[in-house]
């Protein structure tokens, strides 16, 4: 019988079959712990396993990104604890200056196709857009992983998308995501693994395949894979700094179900507040007034969706009174954007540029909602409290742009 992605990334990393239902122990490539619970980790390493080394210090890792730089005691606390093991562990921690930490694991190459990493990350499984197995998980059991350097997890099945049509000019990776979103919900893919087929999928670059892949846990779903595709595997190599093998599903691979997502003839799309998959045209909600916009996130704060959203605003304004932000994801694209003079013409827009990391998408960072302030995000969540006390939309960089720019939810067809 054949075998689906994660069938066979955990057949890989175990010696034993890795049949769907079944419970298995799986080598794990890559051990990260975030500032976010990582010093839980170090406490449960002390407590558990005193005066012991890590599995792999080479393996191993610290990412701040959640609160950074820290703006409250409590996490300046946590990093403090956080380097202070790393230190005694000779282990490296990609600090408040890093960005994102799956994003940082892409970009340095510290993962690769068919490999496997988990972290203090609920959405460490961004990592199926390269085709490799990423999954948070809590501090005892990334603490047994930093000592083991191994986890056993329940073989899922996965569910087969195919996704149908040509995505529109108008649209983006976005569009394609929430409208996945809406279509699945909650149930459909359930503790299972995706799995994404079609040529609209094979023509997403990188920045395109993690917007989808991010969006997995509001699917309820382990994780979205994606076979990488040859410009994926390049960008993988040339970060690695070797040439990266790809891995693909086996022809009779078997499905738990298959869901058919057609998008010919797309609209921008965008998720109403309160549950990321009650997903809409955004010509539906254009009469809702805005207050705010915030633009970056592990879904969407990459160089290209930044570059998008200042190709949207070059050479306007914001409307007055509206506040915009912009967080890119990580270090090496503010760096990208800045000499490219991207981040220049936003704040000419009015828009406040904060470095690298989470931002609006952590609580108590740069994003958040008072109380009735109604917002447009490119995060992945808009659970009521998530960004703050007000009601937010979630969108693409470009209709978030709009947004700003009418101070109304609206399409950059309307504006460009």
């Amino acid at each position: 019988m054949g075998q689906t992605m994660i069938e066979k990334i955990m057949q890989q990393h175990s010696d034993e079959d890795a049949e769907p239902g079944k419970i298995i122990w799986i080598g794990i490539d890559v051990r990260s712990a975030r500032d976010f619970g990582g010093a839980n980790v170090v406490k449960n390493m002390n407590t558990y396993y005193p005066g012991e080394k890590v599995n792999d210090r080479s393996k191993t890792y610290f990412t701040f990104d959640c609160n950074v730089p820290a703006n409250t005691i409590a996490y300046a606390n946590n990093q403090h604890i956080c380097r202070k093991y790393a230190k005694e562990q000779d282990v490296r921690v990609y600090d408040v200056d890093a960005g994102i930490g799956s994003h940082v694991m892409i970009e340095e190459g510290l993962l690769a196709p068919g490999e496997t990493g988990v972290g203090t990350d609920s959405h460490l499984n961004i990592l199926g857009a390269i085709g490799a197995f990423g999954q948070g998980m809590g501090d005892q059991d990334i603490a047994f992983v930093f000592k083991a350097g191994k986890t056993w997890f329940e073989v899922p099945e996965t569910v087969r998308i195919d996704v149908e049509g040509d995505l529109p000019a108008n649209c983006t990776a976005r569009d394609l995501t929430l409208k996945t979103v809406g279509t699945l919900g909650t149930k459909t893919a359930l503790g299972k693994a995706q799995e994404f087929f079609g040529p609209s999928i094979d023509k997403l670059d990188l920045s395109g395949r993690i917007t989808l892949a991010s969006m997995a846990t509001e699917m309820s779903s382990i994780i979205a894979l994606l076979q990488p595709n040859d410009l994926v595997l390049k960008e993988c190599g040339e970060a690695r700094g070797s040439p990266v093998q790809g891995i693909a599903p086996d022809a009779d691979a078997v499905y738990s179900g298959n869901v058919t997502v057609d998008i010919d003839g797309l609209k921008p799309q965008i998720s109403r507040p309160g549950k990321p998959h009650d997903v809409v045209d955004v010509e539906t909600v254009n009469d809702v007034q805005v207050d705010s916009v915030f633009i970056g996130s592990c879904t969407n704060g990459r160089y290209e969706d930044i570059k998008a959203a200042a190709d949207v605003v070059k050479g306007k304004r914001i409307k007055p009174g509206v506040f915009g932000s912009v967080v890119p994801a990580t270090r090496r694209g503010y760096i990208r954007l800045m000499k490219e003079g991207v981040l220049e013409t936003l704040m000419d827009a009015g828009f406040l540029i904060s470095n690298p990391g989470c931002g609006g998408c952590a609580s108590g960072q740069i994003g958040m909602t008072g109380e009735g302030q109604v917002q447009v995000s490119t995060s992945n969540r808009n659970f009521t409290g998530k960004q703050g006390a007000g009601f937010t939309y979630l969108a693409s960089p470009e209709t978030a742009a709009a947004s700003a720019l009418l101070g109304r939810i609206a399409t950059k067809e309307e504006v460009v």
